[in-house]
């Protein structure tokens, strides 16, 4: 089982999002079963997927004191894959959950604000020795604050290729449990997703490969949606 980490001290730059969106690609895309977990407080994730109709992905009770047990109980129950959604703050919490993340990706939006703010979470990355990308998110078109983002990133990390732009489809699809795949699979905003999961997709199967293993992450079909649920 591979963990994928969402994580930033800044509010607002879109890790729930995100990690719905990512989770859903995924299993689309042939990578599940996919598991799914809200450190949040603030519950937004474990919000979208009560709302949701289709049966995938599964979300996974858990707390942070058993974290780790509960990750060898989702391995054991055969999850392929685990996004977890942090909260928006530098906490133990986050702490916790990037130590067994496989890959941490830190959603930042391409403002002077965001790109500061992103600091405090590189450096508990680094301190906890992961791997991590940055996915510039919430970019306006053409605009050049965000190839300067990318270029400032890239001082203190690897920036994903793939730049999602500022859209409403992306609420509006949260509001109900979807996402944009899901409400036209061929719109700007679905394409970027899709390219963003090869791309992560790529990097977990690397780092898996390196590690010994191999998950074939990228199986290149879509997912029929079978079981999930909720895993206690």
């Amino acid at each position: 089982m591979l963990v994928l980490a969402f994580a930033s001290q800044k509010g607002g730059c879109g890790k729930t999002t995100l990690a719905a969106h990512v989770a859903v690609q995924a299993e689309r895309r042939g990578a599940g079963p996919v598991a799914v977990i809200d450190t949040d407080p603030q519950g937004s994730l474990a919000d979208w997927w009560n709302e949701r109709v289709d049966d995938y992905p599964a979300f996974a009770h858990t707390y942070v004191s058993r974290l780790v047990q509960d990750l060898h109980r989702m391995r054991s129950a055969g999850v392929k894959l685990l996004v977890i959604d942090t909260p928006p703050a530098i906490t133990s919490t986050i702490e916790q959950v990037i130590q067994v993340a496989d890959l941490v990706a830190i959603p930042t939006r391409p403002s002077p604000h965001d790109l500061r703010a992103a600091g405090a979470t590189v450096d508990l990355v680094e301190y906890c020795n992961k791997p991590l990308v940055f996915v510039i998110n919430g970019a306006t078109p053409r605009a050049r604050i965000t190839a300067e983002a990318a270029i400032a990133l890239s001082q203190h990390g690897t920036v994903a290729p793939v730049t999602l732009h500022q859209r409403t489809d992306f609420a509006a699809s949260m509001i109900d449990g979807r996402t944009v795949m899901e409400l036209d699979e061929n719109c700007p905003s679905a394409v970027e997703i899709a390219q963003l999961w090869d791309y992560l997709a790529d990097r977990l199967d690397k780092l898996s490969a390196s590690a010994g293993q191999e998950h074939g992450l990228r199986q290149g079909h879509l997912h029929p949606g079978m079981r999930a649920g909720t895993m206690r």
